[in-house]
This record gives C-alpha cells, structure tokens and sequence, in this order.
C-alpha cells in the first residue's frame, strides 16, 4: 500500500500571531460588519474608491448561510477590486427599511455612492461570480487556491498521486475547510487503498457543502471501494461464474472487484450481464451498482453514454 507523503499538512510559514493579524487586518479592509454609524464611511464613501457590495442577511436564514460564504470567497479573490459589507438585518431594522428589504438573502452593489445592481436569494455560485466579476471590472484571474487545485486534478488525471496530494495540502494549510482540495485529498486516499483517510477527509466538510455533486461521486467510490474489499479475488470470482453462469452473487462480487482495480468496462460488462439474465435479481443489485458507476465517472465519460444505452436496452426490451 502506498503512504501519501505529507497527508497532515504542517503549519504554514509565517502562521504565528503576528502573521494571522496581518492577514486579518487585511482581510477586515475587503470584508466588514456595518451599522447605521458606520454605514455612510463603510458603503457611501468607500463605494467612492471601488465598488461595494452589500450583504443583507439574518442568523436564521438559511439560504444567508449559503450565500455569504460564496460572496467572502469571491470578493477575497478580487483582491482589492471590490469590497463586501454585511448587515445583519434584526440588528439593523433601520437600514434594512431604507433599502425595503422584504426577502433575505438581499444583495446591494454600490458605485460612486449610488446603488448600480443587485439580486434577490441565494444564486448559484457562477452567478453570483459574474456579478462580482462585473463590478470588479472584468474577468477575474484565477486564484493561487484556484491554480493549486486545478494542479492537483490535473496530476490526479496522470495518476501522479503524491504530486496531486502535495498540491491539495497546500491548499488546505491556507484554507481547512476548502471543499476542492478536500474532495481531491480523498480521491487519493481512496486511489491507494487508505479508505479510512478518505472517510476522516471529507469528515472536514461543514454541513453546508455536503450536498454537492462532487461530494456524491467522492463517496459513492469510497462506498465502492468498501465493496471491492469485501468482494473477493478476481480471479478466483471469474473461475466461479464460469462453472456456473447463473450465479449472480458471484458475477456481481466479480463486477465489484474488477472495478476495485480499475477495469471499469469490465464492471459494467458483468453487471450488464445480469442485467440481461434477471434485471430484478436481489431488488435490482446489478442495476443499482450501474447507476452507482455512472455517478462515480460523471457524465462526460464516454463509458457512461454507452453504459446507459446498453442499460436503457435491457430496461426496456
């Protein structure tokens, strides 16, 4: 079994006191709490110098709590172009009358002093990044975060393991909880067998960015890699079918097996195969294991077009 090299990423340089209030006195010029005092120098004049987004929000909504992270995230990469200001609207009443605010989450863009555009709820975030973009004044450059990801899934696809899982933990040091690197920390983890670190990985996640589709993929190839385990030898579950084609049982162990290796067309062949011979054996399992493959390759896999064309003809012979 390999050992990912550097998997609990060490301390950042520079990560003592005096470094964090930097960073915090830099971050708190970019992003702000406001009230009615300070409303006019954090909004009005400061909109005079680059534009300033406000924030409306409440503790009790849950869409707020969707949406100001992603708003953090954005303006922060920005760095500098655009500046965010959030106002709790139950401690300022005042405020959020002025702006008649009947819904939350409720977005403000400022210019020159004067509101210029805005949105109501929480939108997906590549909207909400376009209406940042705009306001910033163009495309936005990729982040070093950005760029380090993107590095990772790029050795991932190379299965340069340990290269992907340097890059990926040098993005957690600067942000822990950032869902890119921690759902591609996983994969390597799961991509060498260390399916508890996977698990204890993604166990960084906060609640709020659990429901995505990269999450679902992530853990349907943990829970197939379990399965693989259990499953048995490969070699030894061919030898079985053959004697006797009718066992179901141990086509689909063979079928979790050779996916556990990697033979993913060799997967879908022998659960396409019990398809074919008893599409509702124990409750759909062939089938069930199917879709879970597709969810795994995502929909830009060529294997899975031809997958589901060939489950599609057995469904509906």
């Amino acid at each position: 079994m390999t050992t990912i090299i550097g998997r609990t990423p060490p301390a950042p340089k520079g990560s003592g006191p005096a470094a964090q209030n930097t960073a915090a006195g830099a971050d708190a010029s970019l992003i702000k709490d406001t009230d009615i005092r300070s409303f006019a120098a954090d909004v009005l004049e400061a909109s005079m110098q680059v534009p300033v987004i406000i924030d409306f929000w409440a503790p009790w909504c849950g869409p707020c709590k969707q949406l100001t992270p992603v708003l953090e995230k954005l303006v922060r990469e920005q760095r500098g172009a655009v500046r965010l200001v959030k106002i709790n609207i139950d401690e300022n009443p005042d405020i959020a009358r002025q702006f008649r605010i009947q819904s939350i989450p409720a977005v403000y863009a400022f210019k020159n002093g004067q509101p210029v555009d805005g949105f109501m709820g929480a939108l997906p975030e590549s909207q909400v990044k376009q209406f940042v973009m705009k306001l910033a004044g163009g495309a936005a450059q990729a982040s070093p975060v950005d760029e380090m990801i993107a590095a990772g899934n790029e050795a991932l696809a190379a299965h340069d393991i340990q290269g992907a899982a340097d890059a990926f933990a040098q993005v957690l040091q600067a942000e822990p909880q950032n869902q890119g690197a921690l759902v591609g920390l996983a994969r390597c983890y799961v991509m060498v067998g260390e399916i508890e670190q996977a698990k204890a990985t993604l166990a960084a996640l906060p609640e709020d960015k659990r429901n995505h589709p990269d999450i679902s993929a992530i853990e349907a190839t943990i829970a197939l890699a379990e399965k693989a385990d259990k499953a048995g030898d490969p070699s030894a579950l061919r030898a079985k079918v053959s004697a006797d084609p009718a066992d179901h049982q141990a086509r689909l162990d063979l079928a979790l097996a050779l996916a556990g290796t990697g033979d993913v067309e060799g997967a879908m062949d022998e659960l396409l195969e019990i398809c074919r011979r008893d599409l509702k054996w124990n409750e759909g399992a062939a089938r069930k294991e199917l879709v879970n493959l597709f969810e795994i390759l995502g929909p830009n896999d060529p294997r899975v077009a031809s997958g589901r064309r060939r489950l599609s003809s057995l469904l509906f012979r």
